[in-house]
């Protein structure tokens, strides 16, 4: 048993040995993984979810700055980059995969996401779904992963067919004041969709240790506790954990998928199903497809690993002359630079506070900066998570080494924007009382919106999956994560990749039921 109290092999609903065989295997257990499963609970198949870590276990460390940004919850893997470079990407292999370390912000995509859009450097391209088809699965995640929010603060958010599932977090004080500040400078800011359990009797004791934590009592809304937990508890769905999928094998017509190739405790030996599903992420999926073939599985078009994006990201330090410490500030975003307009013809992207940068947390990154300094620091500071779309680009892609290592290959584009949105947020936050700004760009280590690596599309010769998500060249393999974007927009892909995941259960699995069983739609929004 782990400390979560849930078996940490085996299946979390009935205990012993998990089965070999299922009506529907299910790669990964994470967003998109876990999302599907949730589905399936009652579509009377049974359902294998597999998934090469285990649960993270509910330990002090959970809550410890030094635990966890020296990497206690990390694998021990690397990958390369394209001089060939080693580096520690930023995945989590456990049973909810990246949503165990989340941040929460469960936004939409804009409905100009799913469109055709010019960028400073270069086009966005279109989805072969709109916004209007997906809206109701994203109503259905919503509910699913209990997000917090108010329609209408937003100039840049799409339709709703009903308002958010719960009221929005409230403002801290220092968060509040800095609002009405943005307001007077003729910005929109919204308060921030989050999926926490700040529900009345609610687990979320409103601490400092959310974004990028685990939580400790499990009151972030991640994979494992929202979708896992209830499929598994439905007797349908059964977990293999600590089970690493090798490859996937194909009949002899090579049409169809009969077994993956997995490895447990040393072990090796075969899953078999009548239906594959991956959602290992946008670099692990790739790996597995291309292990899985001598040109990769599912790779008749030769795009499997290519269009590899993960958003031009960085953090800003805010400082304000007086001391104004919030606890949990993430509550708030701007979204007037997303899309070309008053401040620019281009978009730049999206702006939002996310989890507080303590002395203790800065210390990990800036151990050459004494700790007194940085701990006043962290007691005057807002502290924003920038966001710009990086554009598809075949040459940016994934591939294995030699060794058989993930190898990612990025060069930057479309980053401008980046610089431009960097400006205009320090700009904004000056006037509304933090002269002081520090910002930090990250890199390809930081990976945890990468998508685009099985992209979608209805034409077999440029595209890996169809709009539902299955392969083209095969007829009973999915992909159900980040992979299948065709564009990454500028918003976290959590909700997104949930949404897809709902359609992928209702439209192709035959859970006809689905949306009435979750509630959704409901009542128009008030908008």
């Amino acid at each position: 048993m782990t400390s979560n109290g849930l078996p940490d092999h085996g299946t979390a609903s009935r205990g012993g040995s998990p089965p070999r065989e299922a009506d529907i295997i299910v790669i990964g257990a994470g967003m998109g993984g876990g999302t599907l499963a949730y589905a399936l609970r009652d579509a009377g198949a049974k359902v294998l979810l597999v998934e090469r870590g285990g649960y993270l276990p509910a330990e002090r460390q959970n809550w410890e700055p030094k635990a966890v940004f020296s990497g206690r919850y990390k694998p021990a893997e690397s990958w390369v980059d394209s001089a060939g470079r080693a580096y520690t990407p930023g995945m989590h292999y456990f049973v909810g995969g990246n949503t165990k370390m989340y941040g929460a912000a469960l936004t939409r995509f804009r409905e100009e996401d799913f469109g055709e859009l010019t960028h400073h450097g270069g086009e966005s391209p279109a989805w072969p779904v709109g916004y209007r088809e997906l809206e109701p699965y994203y109503t259905a995640a919503e509910s699913l992963y209990r997000v917090h929010g108010e329609v209408g603060q937003d100039p840049t958010e799409p339709r709703h067919s009903r308002d958010f599932p719960y009221p929005p977090l409230p403002h801290e004080a220092a968060v509040a004041r800095l609002g009405d500040r943005l307001r007077a400078q003729g910005l929109h800011p919204f308060h921030l969709p989050m999926g926490i359990d700040y529900r009345p009797g609610g687990k979320c004791v409103w601490c400092a240790t959310c974004d990028g934590f685990p939580c400790l009592v499990q009151a972030k809304s991640d994979a494992e506790v929202c979708a896992i937990r209830p499929a598994l508890e439905s007797g349908n769905v059964e977990i293999s954990t600590h089970t690493k999928v090798l490859r996937l094998k194909t009949g002899p017509d090579g049409k169809r998928v009969v077994a993956a190739e997995v490895e447990r405790d040393g072990e090796r030996f075969e899953l078999r199903a009548d239906t594959f599903v991956v959602a290992a992420g946008a670099a692990n999926t790739t790996a597995i497809l291309l292990r899985s073939g001598e040109n990769g599985l599912a790779n008749g078009s030769d795009q499997l690993g290519r269009n590899y994006m993960q958003h031009h990201m960085s953090a800003v330090m805010a400082v304000a002359a007086r001391p104004g410490q919030t606890v949990f500030q993430k509550t708030i975003g701007v979204n007037d630079f997303y899309l070309g307009g008053a401040h620019w013809q281009y978009p730049m992207g999206s702006a939002a506070t996310f989890g507080k940068l303590t002395g203790e947390i800065l210390h990990q990154a800036r151990r050459a900066v004494p700790a007194a300094v940085l701990d006043q620091l962290g007691r005057r500071s807002v502290d924003w998570w920038l966001m710009t779309e990086d554009l598809p680009d075949p040459e940016n892609r994934v591939t294995l080494d030699a060794s058989g290592r993930i190898a990612v290959r990025r060069t930057l584009n479309n980053h401008e924007p980046h610089t431009r949105l960097i400006r205009a947020v320090k700009k904004m936050l000056a006037k509304a009382g933090y002269p002081v700004a520090f910002h930090q760009e990250f890199g390809l280590e930081t990976n945890s919106h990468h998508c685009g690596t099985a992209r979608m599309g209805t034409d077999p010769a440029v595209s890996v999956v169809d709009a539902h998500g299955k392969a083209h060249d095969l007829e009973n393999l999915y992909v159900a994560d980040s992979s299948v974007f065709p564009a990454s927009g500028a918003n976290n892909p959590s909700l997104t990749i949930a949404a897809l995941a709902l359609r992928m259960a209702h439209q192709r699995f035959g859970v006809t039921d689905l949306l009435d069983r979750m509630h959704s739609p409901l009542s128009p929004a008030t908008r």
